[in-house]
């Protein structure tokens, strides 16, 4: 479904280069369930950034579904992110003067289909908030604020979910109930690639990449020892 060709990204230029990703290839089959680790530095969220068409390569490919889209323009790039890929940042991006119900309707404003209001409650509701729908940002704890962000992900049903900590800011109770969510959108056939620092969590994945210095250095198949 997803293929990471010869990936390199570099920020800055001479003695302020740096070298994010160098030659990164990877491959994600569709239900994939990846879990990206290492130190601090390592490249992890600029490959979900890639990955998501919101840094541009310096070098290499990304292939969604065969066709490339890091050469894509901007426009064409948030098609992709509205209908196929779907980002969970560390920080909620939520709009402060709308409801938690609104934040999550908002990719479905130019979709082209019934029921938004429906299912954007609906999903609302598998995150446990469905009771909080109209409340604003303001109103709503950390933990809560990052389950409206992780329900206007989900609203459009997208094929691949990049989480980057999608659990930091909760606590252990609630970020136990996302991750069991997350584990069952994956066996309903979504595809996810989560960057975390913690084992306990990367456990939720079937398998495990370790960058370091930007380059792949292990990956560990969960279900099936070290590849």
């Amino acid at each position: 479904m997803l293929e990471i060709k010869n990936v390199t990204k570099i920020y800055g230029e001479g003695e302020t280069k740096v070298v994010a990703l160098n030659n990164v290839s990877l491959r994600v089959e569709k239900g994939d369930f990846i879990a990206v680790m290492g130190p601090s530095g390592s490249g992890k969220s600029t490959l979900l950034n890639v990955i998501g068409g919101l840094d541009r390569l310096s070098s290499g490919e990304v292939l969604l579904e065969g066709k490339r889209i890091d050469n894509l323009d901007e426009n064409a790039l948030v098609e992709i992110r509205r209908g196929k890929i779907a980002y969970v940042f560390q920080q909620y991006h939520l709009i402060p003067s709308l409801t938690a119900l609104e934040n999550v309707l908002l990719p479905l404003i130019f979709a082209e289909t019934s029921g938004k209001a429906e299912r954007a409650l609906n999903i609302l509701k598998r995150v446990g908030l469905e009771k909080r729908a109209k409340h604003k940002p303001s109103q709503l704890s950390g933990g809560e604020q990052q389950r409206v962000a992780i329900a206007r992900a989900l609203v459009n049903n997208p094929l691949l979910v990049l989480a980057d900590e999608p659990t930091g800011n909760m606590d252990q109770e609630t970020g136990q109930k996302i991750l069991h969510l997350f584990d069952q959108l994956n066996r309903e056939g979504h595809s996810i690639i989560m960057v975390t620092h913690n084992p306990e969590i990367a456990k939720y994945a079937g398998e495990i990449i370790v960058l370091r210095d930007g380059q792949v250095i292990d990956r560990i198949n969960q279900r099936g020892g070290n590849q």
